[in-house]
């Protein structure tokens, strides 16, 4: 009964390793929010306060007459207003980020409140999990109608981050397309945090720019495009703005070296995964989908030696007389789970009497001859192995010993 216990007892703690992101992403936009707070107010501190000085100075000196300060006074006025809606615009983003915070809180409260893994609560709980995970792949993948239809359905849209991933992927399918201003804008409205990034997605943009500008042979814009956007990296990026300089020399139908992958439409690919990395990094969101996450645990624990030999699955092999409904074998995620870890088992299924045979496979030697015996087709003295169906003398099996 204590084992029983034991076994169903739901510990909460490594269960949250899973959807520390859940809670990452609004305390970043939080953060980012705040800090826009702070440029519009130091912004508009650093107008209002000379002006207003100004205005008062040159009042008193009767300098400017009362319709020069009345139109200064309705200047700042205006400014002011403007600056109220700014903030209002601000205070009810701020709102939005709270509200989610909450409610994706409670959803990780209600984990706490099970005790049991048998409790229907438990079920229910990992069914919204479930949701978000996939609503999360679908979203990296560019599902978006999909993906919103499903949260709106499964009512968990303060769980998941539709309108993030939505702009991610609109300024992702852009550089696809070929443009750059959306994602230039972006850049521009990060910069900060850009600085601190490993990525430097804005060179690699303004270098894109010179290209299509080197492949119209707009060749002095393309110069003062350099001067004004490349030369400042030329500590950080030498190497790439020496290979830039060379495209003035090499045009686009010579192939050539780095040239003509600089040249290549494939760069815009490169481009759109670039921006997707790096938006991903200053947001905290993990680089894969939670769902392969996920799935990488589960499989880990699954997965064998066997699984990923030359013969993938007994299932997809005709010669095989057994059928596998192993998750790794299986084609969706035999991929998958190639580069997660073997399975630690303390405890061994290895049967006492293993034989090895001449194409490296392991089995019992009294289940292998049984079960040999029981195939009409194999002769006296052989041996089929069940999941190539290859056929061996008894003599060529080998004794293994495991240490």
């Amino acid at each position: 009964m204590a084992v029983e216990l034991t076994s169903t007892k739901l510990n909460a703690e490594s269960h949250l390793l899973l959807d520390q992101p859940l809670l990452r992403l609004p305390h970043e936009l939080a953060r980012r929010n705040f800090k826009s707070v702070q440029r519009v107010v130091e912004r508009e501190k650093e107008y209002l306060i000379p002006a207003l000085k100004e205005t008062a100075n040159a009042s008193l000196a009767r300098t400017r007459g009362p319709e020069q300060t009345l139109e200064s006074l309705d200047a700042m006025i205006s400014r002011m207003q403007g600056l109220k809606r700014k903030m209002e615009n601000l205070q009810e983003e701020e709102k939005k980020i709270h509200m989610e915070s909450r409610k994706r809180i409670q959803h990780l409260q209600d984990l706490y409140r099970i005790s049991s893994l048998a409790d229907v609560k438990y079920e229910q709980w990992s069914r919204i999990r479930l949701d978000r995970l996939i609503v999360d792949h679908m979203l990296r993948w560019g599902f978006s109608e999909s993906a919103t239809q499903l949260a709106q359905e499964k009512e968990i849209d303060d769980l998941v981050d539709l309108n993030v991933f939505v702009q991610c992927q609109r300024i992702a399918d852009s550089l696809r397309r070929g443009e750059t201003k959306v994602a230039l804008q972006w850049c521009g409205e990060n910069k900060a945090a850009l600085k601190k990034s490993q990525h430097n997605l804005e060179f690699e943009l303004r270098l894109q720019q010179y290209i299509e500008m080197i492949r119209s042979r707009q060749l002095v814009e393309a110069r003062q495009h350099a001067e004004r956007y490349l030369s400042p990296h030329s500590e950080t990026q030498s190497r790439e703005i020496h290979r830039a300089a060379g495209l003035l020399a090499f045009p686009p139908d010579q192939n050539t070296e780095p040239y003509q992958s600089m040249y290549s439409p494939q760069r815009w690919n490169f481009l759109a995964d670039l921006f997707i990395c790096t938006h991903h990094e200053l947001l905290s969101l993990p680089s894969h989908p939670l769902l392969h996450i996920a799935l990488s645990a589960g499989l880990s624990a699954l997965k064998t030696p066997s699984c990923h030999s030359a013969y993938a699955s007994s299932s997809s092999n005709s010669l095989s007389s057994t059928t596998s409904v192993c998750p790794i074998c299986s084609t969706e995620l035999n991929e998958l789970a190639r580069n997660v870890p073997y399975a630690h088992h303390t405890k061994s299924y290895v049967e006492n009497d293993p034989v090895i045979l001449p194409n490296g496979r392991i089995y019992g030697r009294e289940r292998l001859l049984e079960m040999s015996k029981n195939v009409a087709l194999v002769g006296e003295g052989k041996v089929k192995d069940p999941t190539t169906g290859e056929t061996f003398d008894v003599s060529e099996m080998k004794k293994i010993y495991i240490m």
